[in-house]
């Protein structure tokens, strides 16, 4: 039997070890996903700073994500084995088996949920299961139907932001709904230029395996970069929002830096998305992706930096 053969059969190369099923959560984008969590959990007026509940946090939230993305890598494991930037991931490379991934996945993410919802309140892990949900059984499989999978994707991508803030409330004490709102906002909006940038890199890579994840069936095109120039325009007024709510304060030198960094990365982030309406190029395109990476701490830490 030929590797090819062994792979589709479901025979491992070799045992599965650990770092490939860490691989299977996708971590780098999962802390990402997960400090933005973090971050509006803190940013609850009432909430103070306890290392343990910030743990307990991050852990059930990694959990969940992890858990999301390992059934991505499943349903994904013959797209992703064509693709250069996937080609490599645990499923598509054959070191762990969909039977695995899927017991990984149902484990993580139970037990995420669970976190959430015992030691924080069920409202979050009720959110925390609708985030993998959504994310695992209506995004992915929409990616090769209609651009309208960012549109979906970026509401369990941005559901984070509402169970972080969510979690902020001890059970029975009624939620403040808004400042959640907001967060969920910020990250909502954020996702579409990013999203984009992203599919502009990989366009040739997308295209040969059928996933339809930019605005114009024509791929990368002006209609595209304009729409990544309006997103990021409208993160302007979203990501200024907290400080006309019960969230931020512009009072003392702590509101004023934080109003400064937030202002400062809008500008940032328009003039990368304008720069790639006017060269309509991939080094623009990566430049608007990589600096997303950088606006969104940004504006969260100035965000928490500012906290009333």
């Amino acid at each position: 039997m030929n590797k090819a053969e062994a792979l589709n059969t479901g025979i491992l190369e070799k045992q599965a070890g650990l770092k490939d099923f860490v691989q299977l959560t996708k971590p780098s984008l999962s802390i990402m996903v997960v400090f933005s969590s973090v971050i509006s959990y803190l940013l609850v007026p009432e909430v103070q700073y306890d290392a343990l509940r910030i743990i307990l946090l991050f852990v059930g939230g990694m959990l969940v994500t992890g858990g999301a993305n390992a059934i991505n890598m499943v349903l994904e494991k013959d797209t992703d084995a064509q693709m250069k930037r996937t080609f490599r991931r645990p499923v598509a490379a054959g070191k762990i088996t969909p039977e695995q991934g899927w017991g990984f996945a149902i484990l993580t993410g139970s037990l995420g949920v669970f976190i959430l919802g015992y030691y924080f309140n069920w409202t979050a892990g009720i959110l925390a299961a609708l985030s993998l949900f959504l994310y695992g059984f209506v995004y992915t499989p929409l990616k090769k139907v209609n651009s309208i999978a960012v549109l979906m994707g970026a509401l369990p991508g941005a559901l984070p932001c509402l169970i972080g803030w969510v979690a902020g409330f001890v059970p029975g004490q009624e939620i403040i709904w808004m400042g959640g709102i907001i967060l969920f906002g910020i990250q909502f909006l954020w996702q579409f230029p990013h999203f984009w940038a992203v599919a502009w890199v990989a366009h040739k890579d997308y295209s040969r395996v059928g996933f339809k994840l930019l605005p114009s069936d024509k791929g990368p095109t002006k209609f595209t970069a304009l729409q990544t120039v309006i997103y990021s325009l409208l993160l302007t007024p979203i990501t200024l929002a907290p400080f006309f709510t019960d969230i931020c304060s512009l009072d003392g030198i702590r509101g004023i830096i934080g109003m400064i960094l937030i202002v400062g990365a809008n500008i940032f982030m328009i003039l990368r998305s304008v720069g790639l309406y006017k060269k309509m190029d991939v080094p623009s395109a990566r430049k608007v992706m990589f600096g997303s990476y950088i606006y969104l701490p940004v504006v969260l830490l100035a965000l928490l930096l500012a906290k009333i």
